[in-house]
């Protein structure tokens, strides 16, 4: 069983509870204006330029260059096929970590569930060895690839971008009527969902009631989390040679603090930090 990936953090502290190593699976089917990964969007493996770090020794125009022989890490290459097999010693390896922290391993993307497949032959084996797992999604994707790994995930990280169904296109390209039902269906099927709102201003900023009303009719919350904007992915976008739709303008404290306000009063739920 294979599947492409793009990046593996080691030590992450910020996809679900304690110490995690979180593997990034290519492909996803939404285009969120203020996407951070889009190095994760295709299937495809693409080759990345990072101008600023060209030192010009010019290696890359000698015969059988790789993008690894760029000295000066100006090349990169983002995608490559990793089988369940290879990287399973790499994620155990940390096991004491996660068992000391709470943590574990959290499969994220792109959209993980583009590959549910891999997902599900991968988290069948970390749970075989005791492994807390976690899969970040956007909820766009078929029932039965929920159903695929619904058996072998602890919790679901679940982005929750907006509730109205226009706003959701404009924001990501794509209506949410599948994101809210499976959202509902894993609720009847009472999995552990952390939920996931980016706050970005001008955006989905104004859907922070309506989103609360929703999360205040589903009982199986086990977080909530509002996540602040950040446009720190500019240079991947150059690199790619992509278009750069990041938006400009970041959300403030009183923002944020005026957003957890309303999310708490309406769904009842605890915003965690």
């Amino acid at each position: 069983m294979t599947g492409k990936i793009f990046e593996i953090k080691r030590f992450a502290v910020h996809d679900g509870d304690g110490i995690r190593t979180t593997v990034f699976l290519k492909g996803c089917p939404l285009r969120c204006v203020w996407c951070h990964n889009p190095e994760g969007l295709v299937r495809e493996t693409e080759e990345g330029f990072y101008a600023h770090k060209c030192i010009g020794c010019g290696a890359c125009k000698k015969e059988n260059f790789t993008a690894a022989d760029c000295p000066g890490e100006a090349r990169v290459v983002f995608g490559r096929k990793v089988t369940v097999e290879e990287l399973l010693p790499l994620l155990l390896e940390d096991k004491d970590f996660y068992a000391s922290s709470g943590g574990g391993v959290t499969i994220s993307g792109g959209e993980c569930l583009v590959q549910a497949d891999f997902c599900a032959a991968l988290l069948k084996e970390l749970k075989e060895n005791g492994i807390h797992t976690a899969v970040d999604t956007c909820g766009f994707v078929s029932r039965s690839a929920f159903e695929k790994v619904m058996p072998y995930t602890d919790i679901f990280l679940y982005d929750l971008k907006a509730y109205d169904r226009e706003t959701h296109i404009r924001c990501t390209g794509q209506p949410n009527d599948i994101i809210l039902d499976n959202l509902r269906h894993l609720a009847a099927c009472r999995k552990d969902v952390e939920i996931r709102i980016p706050y970005v201003p001008d955006y989905n900023a104004g859907e922070i009631p309506q989103m609360a009303e929703f999360l205040a009719t589903l009982d199986n919350i086990a977080a909530l989390r509002l996540l602040p904007y950040h446009n720190f992915a500019g240079s991947k976008y150059e690199a790619l040679g992509i278009m750069n739709t990041l938006p400009t303008r970041l959300p403030t404290e009183e923002e944020l603090k005026e957003a957890k306000a309303i999310l708490e009063k309406i769904s009842g739920i605890r915003v965690r930090n």
